[in-house]
């Protein structure tokens, strides 16, 4: 569908424009995020390994905590970033985008809770029947239900504002894109769709919360003839979800219960909805809940479940639809091994009072030297075309890679006792991981910045903008995240019951996998296909893109052919560095050689300390613009 508007791009003006009531705001909504984040993690980490939390409240609770974090996600990272820069502009593509993950997400969070509410009238009201009517086919139903009504709204709303025309003023008064600002905006008469808008968005929380209201209604009718206890018992169970209810409900009809305008109000009554009740949601229902505080106690003292030596697997059949049986796996994995030794680079002593001075020298220069490079790009204004927004976030992703492993590395280079902990091994593991594959998208998408630079000059500006830019470092980050989620998931399920000494100087999944106490093919090759064909095929893409450069340099004249090599040489160099010891080390079998640890020297601090020297020496943009920062500092100093 093509929208006919002349606006491009709209500005969202925010909460505030007061600079001092922004940095308050980023401060406090950045620790409202945090929390939104860990709280709700928690809830699901916590749901679905303890083996009590398995009734359809917690299963829904699972959800709801999931979708929280979805929801504050649409909004929330944009009006963070908002408050630290003067241009808040948001494109036409992405403003369409978040008011789409703002309904989807914000509508099944209202059905979700429509069927809590109906999961607690079934367990108060008829109890007897209750394990007959709220069986696990009706729960993944019921969630699946939830889902699908929230894409269907949510696609209602997004047609109906793509078909709106934008040709005069594009200034949002909100911190993110929804209906009715942009209908405010629209150059033609919006009252059909202001009447739609109601019908949809309005009604659905309306109604929901008259069923809401309703069976809490019918649930304190029943609660006449039980005892005291019973009583107390079933009230504690709804407290939270009513306190849920009225946070969220309360400021969702007020905002789209009425027609088609735009109060001053409104701006502050969203951030209810979108991040006060995500936020509250976790200690609401975690203070309130005595089994919840339990389970959290539990999964605490466990310690990534490390416990008396085997791995038990509960498999509990949830049955949804046609499609068969889907099985939710509750696994606590019982090891006799809670710490492991790490053999390190070297246990020659002279050796490692050697590589202590070497390495400690190495981290030094990786800190110091990519911390100039973020702190030149911030600083300077001539630095500002996506190549050197991709290279501060690469300097970023290095400086936090190399932290994963050097301290530790350097650490037990002294020390006799080279111990780290299970937790500390998973929590290693996943963070080598995490900023690695990351650091491999984000090396990939400055090669697709390379390709149009060269390839499309003309084109270049309206391809790769700001919005694309930073679409292309949240995927990586993304990217990264999931990678690394699925090589921890792995690991944690893994029986550890015999040898504890791992012949590397970091934890990571080829020498785990060589202390489990089971059969680990299947796991290795999972390994070699989420890592190796992940370091493979982004190198392949790396590889074809720069095919794609050189050829189409053979029209360019000698001088232009010389600046494009010129600007791509730092970047395959690096690349080379990086890639050709993570496709050696991940691209084959379990298996480990004695070579591992010197070859994995070379992504985790050789790369990490070579990207500075490598884009400062042969950059002159970046040398002009640090020998300026220097001079400034000079004479700042003098004054």
């Amino acid at each position: 569908m093509e929208n006919a508007s002349s606006v491009k791009e709209f500005i969202l003006l925010g909460l505030s424009e007061n600079q001092g009531v922004q940095k308050t705001c980023f401060v406090m909504f950045l620790l409202f995020y945090m929390i939104i984040l860990a709280g709700n993690l928690l809830i699901v980490i916590t749901v679905i390994s303890s083996q009590r939390l398995n009734s359809p409240m917690y299963f829904f609770l699972c959800y709801l905590s999931f979708v929280d974090i979805c929801y504050s996600s649409v909004t929330a990272p944009k009006m963070i970033a908002d408050f630290l820069v003067e241009n808040k502009t948001i494109s036409f593509v992405g403003c369409i985008a978040q008011l789409f993950g703002v309904h989807f997400f914000g509508c099944t969070e209202i059905f979700i809770l429509t069927v809590m509410a109906y999961d607690r009238y079934v367990a108060i009201c008829r109890p007897l029947h209750y394990t007959t009517l709220m069986t696990r086919r009706v729960c993944g139903r019921m969630v699946i239900g939830s889902w699908v009504g929230g894409f269907l709204h949510s696609i209602v709303q997004t047609i109906l504002t793509t078909q709106l025309p934008f040709c005069g003023p594009n200034k949002i008064d909100h911190y993110f894109c929804d209906v009715h600002p942009l209908l405010q905006l629209a150059c033609t008469n919006t009252y059909a769709v202001g009447i739609i808008v109601v019908a949809n968005s309005g009604m659905i929380a309306l109604s929901c919360f008259f069923i809401l209201v309703m069976s809490y209604i019918v649930i304190l009718a029943s609660l006449k003839s039980q005892t005291s206890e019973g009583r107390y018992k079933a009230l504690s169970t709804c407290g939270s979800h009513i306190t849920v209810v009225i946070l969220f409900f309360g400021p969702c009809t007020f905002v789209y219960i009425r027609p088609s305008s735009n109060l001053s109000e409104d701006k502050s009554v969203a951030v209810f909805y979108t991040v006060i009740t995500p936020m509250l949601n976790p200690l609401i229902y975690t203070l309130r809940n005595e089994e919840v505080k339990s389970a959290m106690r539990k999964l605490w003292s466990r310690k990534v479940g490390s416990k008396n030596g085997k791995v038990v697997i509960e498999i509990l059949p949830l049955k949804i639809g046609i499609s068969g049986p889907v099985y939710v796996v509750f696994m606590e994995n019982k090891n006799n091994v809670t710490e492991f030794i790490l053999h390190g680079l070297t246990q020659d002593k002279t050796v490692a009072k050697v590589c202590f001075l070497l390495f400690l020298l190495f981290y030094v220069t990786i800190i110091l030297g990519n911390l100039l490079i973020i702190i030149t790009i911030k600083t300077s204004e001539q630095l500002n075309s996506p190549m050197y927004f991709f290279l501060s976030y690469l300097s970023f992703v290095d400086i936090s890679y190399s932290t994963v492993t050097v301290p530790k590395l350097i650490y037990d280079l002294l020390v006799e006792k080279t111990t780290i902990s299970f937790v500390g091994c998973i929590a290693q593991l996943f963070a080598g991981h995490f900023f690695g594959c990351t650091e491999i998208f984000l090396l990939t998408a400055m090669a697709y910045d390379r390709c149009i630079a060269i390839c499309k000059p003309l084109h270049y500006t309206n391809i790769v903008n700001k919005h694309v830019c930073g679409w292309l470092v949240a995927a990586s980050w993304v990217g990264g995240f999931v990678h690394s989620m699925v090589q921890t998931l792995m690991a944690i399920q893994l029986p550890f019951c015999g040898p504890n000494e791992i012949d590397h100087y970091f934890c990571d999944v080829h020498p785990l996998l060589k202390l489990v106490c089971t059969d680990t093919y299947i796991v290795g090759v999972t390994v070699a296909a989420n890592s190796g064909v992940i370091s493979l095929s982004c190198f392949v893409v790396l590889v074809v893109s720069y095919a794609v450069i050189l050829v189409s340099l053979r029209t360019r004249s000698s001088e232009g052919r010389l600046k494009a090599l010129y600007t791509c040489t730092s970047h395959i160099t690096v690349v080379v560095l990086f890639f050709g010891p993570c496709i050696f080390i991940y691209m084959r079998p379990s298996t480990t050689f004695s070579a591992d640890k010197m070859v994995s020297v070379f992504y985790t601090v050789i790369t990490p300390m070579l990207n500075p020297l490598i884009y400062t020496l042969r950059n002159a943009e970046v040398k002009n613009a640090m020998k300026k920062l220097w001079s400034r500092k000079v004479k700042r100093s003098e004054q």
